[in-house]
């Protein structure tokens, strides 16, 4: 028979004989205080950069709101859920989601296999290999309104494009086609960004076992069996980073359709929910509707996330 032996006296139930309890702040804080100390610093960043703003957002989606001079009371009533009401009635909020949903269905799969393409490229590049990379790089960290300029003179109705392909050039042009001006604007950012995912992938890459090539090789695999059995799943996270980066990022699409189509032209059909918050919230002076499409896009762009997380294999099954 196993005898029990009884806890020493004044032990608490469920605690380790022989140890004593640990402090209610080494709970909170855990065993090495000085970790919050140094993150410190970010954690107040986030906090007010991210944090206040999407609270005071919700705030004010929730109320008649509109921007007053400092010092100066004014009535904002509260108006409930009319403001997310009317977001889902204005045919124009609609559109402006159907819009970056197709930019999305675009530019998120172009990203993903060319950055992932061409850094496998990239990297079996022996000679010129840092021009190479860095060529790609530059249209990433050149202002975009130098870039837009080029667009616009290749795709302008009078345009170089246009020139070379005669009678095959689309009517109304490139830019100015309600069909063609989202496609056009998601190949845009698809190529100016490009450099970034490169890179990304590029570093993945170097964490790739060139044992696992050469045993590829051994077996008879090829280069693009290569590619696909060992690449592709050796740089699955970076792939998820990708996805969950172009989404957010196409998501808060703003700048191009603001400069290539004039303000989400035309008749609506690049503007983006972004650039409709800007009109809302500053040109019309709404700020209490921008901020019930503001929520709504983030709720949308975190629903995506989350899916992208959870199927693209971003973590161990």
């Amino acid at each position: 028979m196993t005898t029990q032996t009884a806890p020493p006296r004044g032990a608490r139930p469920g605690t380790t004989p022989g140890r004593a309890p640990r402090p209610a702040l080494q709970k909170v804080l855990g065993r090495n205080p000085l970790g919050w100390l140094f993150s410190a610093p970010y954690l107040v960043f986030v906090l007010a950069i991210f944090a206040w703003p999407v609270c005071f957002a919700v705030y004010m989606s929730f109320k008649d709101y509109f921007f007053a001079a400092p010092g100066v009371s004014v009535d904002r009533p509260w108006v409930g859920l009319q403001n997310y009401v009317q977001v889902f009635q204005d045919p124009q909020v609609l559109q402006s989601f159907r819009n970056v949903a197709v930019f999305l269905v675009i530019n998120v799969p172009l990203t993903v296999v060319l950055a992932l393409v061409l850094s496998a490229a990239l990297n079996s590049v022996v000679r010129w290999s840092t021009f190479f990379r860095v060529s790609y790089y530059v249209p990433y960290v050149t202002a975009s309104v130098a870039v837009v300029g080029v667009w616009l003179f290749l795709f302008s109705q009078n345009g170089v494009v246009n020139s070379l392909l005669g009678p095959l050039a689309p009517s109304p042009s490139w830019l100015s086609n309600s069909a063609l001006a989202m496609p056009m604007i998601a190949v845009f950012v698809t190529w100016k960004q490009l450099g970034f995912y490169i890179l990304l992938y590029l570093a993945a890459l170097q964490n790739v076992p060139k044992e696992l090539y050469e045993s590829a090789a051994t077996d008879g695999a090829g280069r693009i069996r290569q590619f696909f059995s060992v690449t592709v799943p050796g740089v699955r996270p970076a792939t998820v980073l990708v996805l969950l980066l172009s989404t957010v990022i196409g998501a808060n699409l703003f700048t191009e359709p603001y400069l290539l189509t004039g303000g989400g032209g035309p008749n609506g059909a690049s503007t983006s929910p972004v650039l409709l918050i800007y009109q809302q919230g500053i040109q019309q002076g709404h700020p209490g509707y921008a901020a019930a499409i503001g929520i709504v896009l983030m709720v949308g762009v975190l629903i995506i996330a989350w899916l992208q997380n959870r199927f693209a294999g971003g973590r161990d099954r």
